[in-house]
């Protein structure tokens, strides 16, 4: 019998424009879409991952997407302090083949969007304008945020105003406001005539 020797687990940690955001990236696959845990109680249901995390004292949010887990932390903790022990942490749990996420999330997840969706708040006639708006967040915003630890969504389209949701390190981070009204609304009002400004909410 063979024996499947796994690569071993490389992990390192890379800034957030958020200062309290830090970024664990791995050489493995975590999960292949978006898991945002702003509080303990959703984390019990859904993610033994982020329910550990949530055991330390200094762990305000988790963030799971693709290979990476953004964790935020409480401010008055200093990274120095915790970062080392962060990474150990995930590194063993990740070695020991823990559980990520439980079954039945994503389609919790697809449930969830889907009634997001179904509250999405434009009028038909603007069906037309909200749709190269979600295009232009989906092509060049989320790559970007991604990158940074984070997730934007579309939330609504009223009389020139686009709101979005910002999710994991974007979220509460002082940068997102810079990024929100120099980049993004920039660029969508730009491209769009009808946006007249853009909004955030946090997820």
């Amino acid at each position: 019998m063979e024996t499947v020797t796994k690569s071993p687990i490389m992990l390192y940690t890379e800034q957030t424009p958020n200062p309290e955001s830090l970024k664990f990236v791995t050489n493995r696959m975590l999960y292949k879409g978006t898991a945002d845990f702003r509080d303990k109680e959703l984390a019990e249901k859904w993610s033994p991952l982020a329910t550990s995390l949530f055991s330390f004292p200094y762990v305000k949010g988790v963030y799971i997407c693709n290979n990476f887990v953004t964790v935020t932390k409480e401010f008055n903790y200093a990274w120095e302090d915790i970062m080392l022990k962060l990474k150990e942490y995930i590194k063993d749990y990740i070695n020991n083949e823990g559980k990520i996420l439980n079954e039945g999330f994503e389609e919790e997840m697809e449930k969830v969007e889907a009634a997001r969706k179904a509250s999405y708040d434009y009028s038909t006639e603007d069906s037309e304008i909200v749709q190269k708006i979600k295009d232009l967040i989906e092509t060049y915003v989320k790559p970007a945020v991604e990158m940074d630890g984070g997730n934007i969504e579309f939330k609504s389209f009223h009389n020139g105003v686009v709101t979005l949701i910002m999710q994991g390190a974007c979220s509460g981070c002082p940068s997102s406001t810079v990024t929100l009204k120099a980049g993004i609304e920039g660029m969508l009002m730009r491209m769009i005539p009808e946006v007249k400004e853009v909004v955030s909410e946090m997820g």
